[in-house]
């Protein structure tokens, strides 16, 4: 559960000059209270503007419901690290005379930031996560790193394999509660906990300038989450270092991925005969016994962490709410249409009568 909805539906009676929230949040209180409207809105702003308005996920149908019930005289104001195709289609067809600027780059990375990835069997990523972990936090006694993985499931996976083997970690997902989400922030800014593992919801709007490590535990499948992810270190230019793990299975993306970023990323990693990749090597040395070493320890309590039933509880408390959600949704809209034809019938009915 996220903020209090009722608290918030009150503050808004209140009529603030200034709104700042979530889509999901906002279109959920447009459709489900009458306590306030955006009749007044004169300025719409949009962080994160790529992903809000893009037909990946959910946000674009988020955002519907709001920009129905906003002034269509109004300044839009867009900001985003990185361009979609239906950004860039929005800007020439959606806009009356749209001031545009771009900070022009021929890499769309920092040069601050070091990017390297290492190659590793799919099989076994999770050792070699932990001997990259074990290697740095051994030099590194005061980093912060951030670990990105695919899933809400996998995320909290990693994390108890972490804690198992003796990092303490938070983790960060859209499953998790709004208070534990902030304790999590609180204890990794505060370097109280050192490693914080989450999905690409940690990826933009966290300013956390002593990152100085990012792992790709998996490859986005979107190149422009990779940006977003490593743009989590190396900031207000400080030095940074981001590794992937590239797994048989993941070629194609990081191949895209420097596409994407133009520029190649150094290898670093294992002396494997796994595959060949068309680019410069720079070799990182992790000794493949000290790996060999902890690949019981690591898949036992992977297993583990896989049949907890806190796990599989939270994906199914999840899909429930989704699904309540959906319902009430429908019932809304069930119940809309039908006021609708009541009102046509007995205007209809009225129209009759008086001639």
């Amino acid at each position: 559960m996220s903020v209090d909805y009722i608290q918030q539906g009150q503050d808004l009676t209140e009529k603030p000059h200034i709104l700042i929230s979530t889509p999901g949040r906002l279109a959920d209180l447009l459709e489900n209270t009458d306590t306030f409207n955006l009749n007044k809105i004169k300025f719409l702003v949009l962080d994160e503007a790529d992903r809000l308005l893009t037909d990946f996920g959910d946000f674009a149908e988020q955002m519907e419901p709001i920009f129905k019930r906003i002034p269509t005289q109004r300044q839009t104001l867009l900001f985003s690290a990185t361009m979609s195709d239906t950004f860039k289609e929005l800007q020439r067809s959606a806009m009356t005379e749209p001031f545009f600027y771009e900070t022009v780059s021929q890499v769309a990375t920092v040069e601050q930031l070091e990017q390297l990835y290492m190659l590793c069997p799919y099989e076994v990523k999770d050792a070699y996560l932990v001997q990259i972990l074990r290697e740095f936090l051994k030099e590194n006694k005061n980093s912060l790193i951030m670990v990105f993985s695919h899933t809400c499931k996998y995320v909290q996976i990693l994390g108890m394999i972490l804690k198992e083997l003796g990092f303490s970690n938070c983790v960060l997902h859209s499953m998790t509660r709004q208070q534990l989400r902030l304790e999590a922030m609180s204890l990794f800014k505060s370097h109280q906990v050192r490693i914080l593992v989450a999905t690409d919801l940690a990826s933009r709007g966290l300013d956390i300038p002593t990152c100085d490590l990012v792992i790709n535990h998996s490859v986005p499948t979107r190149p422009q989450d990779y940006i977003h992810r490593v743009g989590r270190t190396a900031r207000a230019g400080r030095v940074g270092r981001a590794i992937t793990l590239v797994s048989q299975f993941d070629v194609k993306l990081i191949q895209a991925v420097e596409e994407r970023i133009n520029t190649v990323l150094a290898a670093v990693g294992f002396d494997l005969d796994l595959l060949v990749v068309d680019t410069k090597l720079t070799e990182y040395k992790i000794d493949e016994k000290e790996v060999s070493k902890i690949l019981l320890q690591v898949a036992v309590a992977r297993r583990e962490a896989e049949i907890d039933p806190d796990v599989e509880e939270k994906l199914r408390e999840k899909k429930i709410r989704l699904k309540r959600k959906e319902a009430m949704a429908k019932a809304k809209e069930r119940d809309a249409r039908r006021k609708a034809e009541a009102e046509a019938e007995l205007s209809s009915q009225d129209t009759a009568e008086a001639s």
